[in-house]
């Protein structure tokens, strides 16, 4: 692995600081306040090309990899953005972008990847209310009429799907009880929205209010033949590829976090001072944000690997959960570090750590549980017992 960054790399990076520094922690303070969408950042990542980083040339895209998008998301997250700055491209370019290009057949391709490259918002309809993190044990139902598939079902925290011109919709098409293996008889389906079908419901959450996440219900929606993405029954080895980015995406998210709380934070303890002296002269101050930026740095490492293995068609299932695990325990202590760097002014709004210790928990269920990545670790890399 060569992390010496190419002319474009360095070029990505540069855009994504300046596009940060245009939307900066007041911007989304007021955005979260306000639980109103960022049109003119959204506007921006599309203008600057990002949410064509991984699609192809010839379908309007860069032709870059996930390394790259890292480097954008990452970028963005730790020079202002906060979780913004990744969430908003993995919507449109992981679960659109990446999903398309990796098992898309030409048809879909050419229909779907440029509008991805200019902008057109898509979401994932993975999560049921009665399955969770257990895919397998997914209830809709996808079942084939002449030349189209009749889905019905139900998904729950659904994120952008008030706003996606498109869906990936995961649906059994083979009943759990007759599949000759228990990770087939899933598929994946395009959807294009809205659709008067499908029933979208904003659910009232904790943080990360500038962006929707819904209750999904699908009610006898009919889905052309030719909208399977990949091959029928295949679909959990075909979500597989969307869900190790998802994790990369995540863990850039969890390191970028933690590396804008510890920014903002030195700089409070290098201004406050108390008994004469600052703050941050203090061990007791300065040895947890030093720990937090040793603890982010090793796990944005292990991000990169995950990247750069995604990208040369390698195995990097263990990669991107280890990358998770270490990101979201490591962002979590630098922003817990930086609440307790601002004492009471850490718990207001104004000061924005508040906000920084919402969505950074919220990587610790989403978009893998934490004890899901563990146990993964544990079985797939120990090679210990399945422990669930």
């Amino acid at each position: 692995m060569d992390f010496e960054l190419s002319v474009e790399q360095k070029m990505i990076v540069e855009t994504a600081s300046d596009i940060a520094r245009d939307f900066g922690p007041e911007y989304w303070r007021e955005k979260d306040k306000k639980h109103e969408f960022p049109e003119d950042f959204w506007k921006a990542l599309v203008e600057a090309g990002f949410t064509g980083i991984v699609i192809p040339e010839e379908y309007g895209g860069s032709g870059m990899g996930m390394f790259e998008m890292i480097l954008a998301m990452e970028t963005l997250t730790s020079e202002g953005c906060g979780l913004a700055g990744t969430w908003f491209l993995c919507l449109t370019s992981i679960f659109g972008g990446v999903s398309i290009t990796k098992h898309g057949n030409e048809q879909q391709k050419e229909k779907y990847l440029p509008k991805i490259a200019k902008g057109m918002e898509f979401c994932l309809a993975l999560t049921e209310p009665d399955a969770g993190t257990n895919t397998l044990n997914t209830k809709t139902m996808a079942v084939k009429e002449g030349g189209e598939y009749v889905i019905n079902g139900e998904k729950i925290f659904i994120s952008g799907a008030d706003r996606a011109g498109g869906m990936l919709l995961v649906a059994r098409t083979t009943p759990k009880e007759k599949a000759p293996k228990r990770t087939l008889g899933l598929s994946l389906f395009l959807v294009d929205l809205p659709n008067p079908a499908v029933e979208v419901i904003p659910i009232e959450k904790h943080g990360i209010n500038y962006s929707k996440t819904c209750q999904v219900f699908i009610n006898d929606l009919r889905v052309p033949e030719e909208n399977l993405l990949g091959e029928k029954d295949k679909g959990w080895y075909h979500v597989v590829d969307t869900l190790n980015p998802e994790r990369m995406s995540f863990s850039a998210a969890a390191a970028g976090i933690g590396l804008l709380a510890i920014k903002k934070a030195v700089e409070y303890a290098k201004e406050r001072r108390v008994f004469e002296v600052p703050i941050g002269s203090h061990q007791a101050i300065q040895f947890p944000l030093a720990e937090a930026k040793a603890k982010i740095e090793a796990a944005r490492l292990l991000n990169y690997k995950a990247a750069w293995l995604y990208d040369k068609e390698q195995p990097c299932a263990a990669e991107a959960n280890m990358a998770k695990v270490a990101a979201v325990e490591a962002g979590t202590w630098a922003v817990y570090h930086a609440m307790q760097t601002f004492g009471g002014y850490g718990y207001a709004v104004e000061y924005d750590v508040e906000r920084w210790w919402r969505e950074v928990n919220l990587i610790r269920l989403a978009p893998v549980t934490h004890q899901m990545a563990l146990a993964f670790i544990g079985q797939h890399v120990l090679g210990l017992p399945k422990s669930y």
